[in-house]
């Protein structure tokens, strides 16, 4: 049940505000700046995912290896990383305003591109839209390091990759269909911002208690 938050956590990260404007962007990219077509552009979507997900799943196995190291502090790691995704939360919802997770601005040149330049593309895009995605990947990260293992750190992480990943591609061979869709999630953030943020409030608290293990258990 635990991969199944991580992987909604990534669709939500798709669907923030400082990602899903810039989707037509980035889609305009992986076309080479040319006529698209739907082979080269998915192929191109595809590196791109390969990349940020082979940074975030690293981030993953860090996660875990730290939080094997500290299992036999496992309630202050569950106050701790339970304190901030509340904090996370609180962020999203507005009720804290801190600029470190509202993303940055700037556009991407459209120009010819490649599998491996689109990887290239992924990786760096993974870290320097930390910012922009840390709200949700900081949460998968917490929930990482409750594992305690480094296998199911790489898993959360991978996990979250997917959610985040397959929207991508989805977006990548249907843009044009789906620009309806996109334009009401854009009319409505505010309320997808404040029910995305209370989500991660109820996630902390759950963590901070010790009580999303047994929670989890009972859905699984």
């Amino acid at each position: 049940m635990q991969y199944l938050i991580s992987f909604l956590e990534g669709i939500i990260t798709f669907l923030s505000p400082c990602l899903l404007p810039m989707l037509p962007i980035y889609i305009s990219y992986f076309a080479g700046g040319g006529e698209r077509t739907i082979r080269k552009t998915l192929t191109n979507a595809l590196g791109f995912v390969l990349g940020f997900t082979l940074v975030f799943t690293a981030m993953g196995a860090l996660a875990g290896t730290v939080g094997s190291f500290l299992t036999k502090y496992q309630t202050w790691v569950n106050i701790i990383c339970g304190g901030i995704v509340v904090f996370f939360g609180l962020n999203y919802m507005g009720v804290l305003k801190f600029n470190l997770f509202r993303g940055m601005a700037g556009s991407v040149k459209t120009g010819s591109m490649g599998f491996f330049s689109a990887v290239l593309f992924g990786i760096v895009f993974s870290i320097g839209w930390t910012p922009c995605v840390g709200t949700f990947l900081g949460s998968a990260l917490m929930l990482a390091s409750q594992q305690g293992h480094v296998l199911e750190g790489m898993m959360m992480l991978l996990c979250y990759s997917l959610g985040l990943g397959i929207p991508f591609l989805i977006s990548a061979v249907l843009i044009d269909q789906l620009k309806g869709a996109f334009n009401w999630i854009k009319r409505h953030y505010t309320v997808i911002n404040l029910v995305c943020g209370i989500l991660l409030v109820i996630v902390g608290l759950l963590m901070a208690t010790g009580m999303l293990g047994k929670f989890l258990a009972i859905l699984s």
